[in-house]
């Protein structure tokens, strides 16, 4: 497969042109990698309005994951989300409402309150923590039932931090058959397009999809995708790129973009049996983890999560005894241990962690209560919250204050309080659980 923004930077790179042109490294640095840093130069095309190597490069994207059409973005998911929001924005003055699983990223609500929408939520009926947020096609199905005028779009997402992935199929049936709109944040799903039956939400039936590829794709961080459905309104297409370039910056990083234009190339030339491969590594450590007592999570195959709770030890004591052995987690709570694998994780890395397994870990009793969120009392929308004056209070003094500025402990997560919802005396203890002493609440 053709890397036409990778092959123009670097003949752009080799061919010895003076750069009277931005950025001021001017092709040398500190860091080595300044000669391929450029700026929308002749032929290297416009990101907000590509025509030419990008859009070629994109094409090319569109083919990988089976859609209408992939744009690039180059400040993550983040700003993908905001984008696939304005495109669901109504005119004014109707409102614009996003039926959304609670379990929504940060970048969510701030959409929200930029686009001024607003969010109705589904909740779960059960959830262990704020990680977790699991919505059936049925649940779906009953809340847009309630709807006198359907919303503007359904909301989920999946895999969600530990890994769980919604029904998409199922409920992408049930979003047809009300004729509304199902975006997903697949942030930490890029990959699932290529194992031996897709997982990806574009093949399972969703409109609009956002990838993090750099989160399980080797791209730089920062690099994403907004895919757009074959099955999606036109005018989805039509309107995306304009979409994305509200909330972006007018200097894309021509660094992420060679780096989404080579993993076109790394996607197309073996990858599925690299993946095939590395989900095979990561079965067999959770077998041997399981073997040795821990409680592995069932859920997307390149995450392995530990339930600590469940398995009597202490995440902690986990954590220190890794890196005792050279391995850095990406996150843990008291509940949970999530480490993330790709193709690009080393054999020594499989033994380091097999070797952690093998080993002793201290056990802890646990027996937190559970606390439920419930369904909150909205009092303001999100933007008039986010937008008002606000102070700064302790957790322990802010029950029956209206959430100014959204808290969670490790997005994406349950946020225990949105912007514009009364605080309630579960929501504190949750703060408190997860190490939140303070927060903003409207004045």
């Amino acid at each position: 497969m053709k890397t036409p923004i990778a092959d123009f930077v670097r003949d752009y790179s080799q061919g010895g042109v003076s750069r009277f042109h931005m950025p001021g490294h001017k092709g040398e640095g500190f860091l080595g990698i300044e000669k391929y840093d450029i700026t929308e130069i002749d032929g290297a095309d416009v990101l907000s309005q590509a025509e030419g190597i990008i859009n070629q490069s994109e094409e090319n994207a569109s083919s990988l994951f089976s859609s209408a059409h992939t744009f690039y973005v180059t400040q993550g998911s983040t700003t993908a989300i905001c984008a696939m929001l304005a495109l669901m924005k109504k005119s004014e003055p109707q409102r614009t409402v996003i039926l959304a699983a609670r379990n929504v990223h940060k970048a969510f609500v701030n959409a929200c309150a930029l686009l001024d929408i607003d969010a109705r939520w589904l909740m779960p009926d059960k959830a262990s923590g704020v990680l977790e947020c699991r919505i059936t096609a049925e649940d779906v199905e009953k809340e847009l039932e309630k709807f006198d005028q359907k919303p503007d779009g359904v909301y989920l997402t999946s895999p969600d931090y530990l890994g769980n992935m919604q029904d998409i199929c199922g409920i992408a049936k049930v979003c047809r058959k009300f004729g509304v709109p199902l975006i997903v944040d697949n942030a930490h799903g890029a990959y699932l397009k290529f194992l031996e039956k897709s997982q990806h939400p574009i093949d399972l039936g969703a409109d609009l999809c956002c990838d993090s590829a750099h989160k399980t794709l080797p791209v730089l961080t920062g690099g994403a995708y907004l895919h757009v459905s074959k099955n999606a309104p036109a005018e989805f297409v039509k309107k995306a790129r304009g979409k994305i370039g509200l909330f972006s910056s007018t200097s894309p990083s021509y660094l992420i973009l060679q780096s989404l234009d080579l993993c076109n190339a790394y996607l197309d030339d073996g990858y599925r049996e690299a993946l095939a491969c590395c989900i095979s590594e990561v079965d067999s450590l959770k077998q041997i983890a399981m073997e040795n007592g821990f409680v592995v999570m069932n859920g997307e195959p390149l995450k392995l999560v530990i339930d600590a709770k469940k398995s009597g030890y202490s995440t902690n004591s986990l954590a220190k005894l890794m890196r005792e052995n050279c391995i850095e987690p990406e996150f843990f709570d008291d509940d949970y241990m999530v480490l993330m694998v790709t193709p690009h994780n080393k054999k020594e890395d499989f033994e380091r962690l097999k070797k952690v397994f093998l080993s002793k870990v201290e056990r802890t009793e646990k027996n937190d209560k559970e606390y439920f969120i419930g369904y909150p009392e909205k009092r303001m929308t999100i933007r008039q919250a986010v937008l008002a004056e606000w102070e700064t209070v302790d957790v322990s003094r802010a029950e029956g204050r209206i959430c100014a500025e959204l808290t969670v402990s490790c997005p994406p997560a349950v946020p225990i309080a949105v912007s514009g919802e009364a605080i309630t005396r579960d929501m504190i203890c949750l703060f408190e659980k997860y190490g939140i002493r303070e927060i903003k609440v409207v004045k």
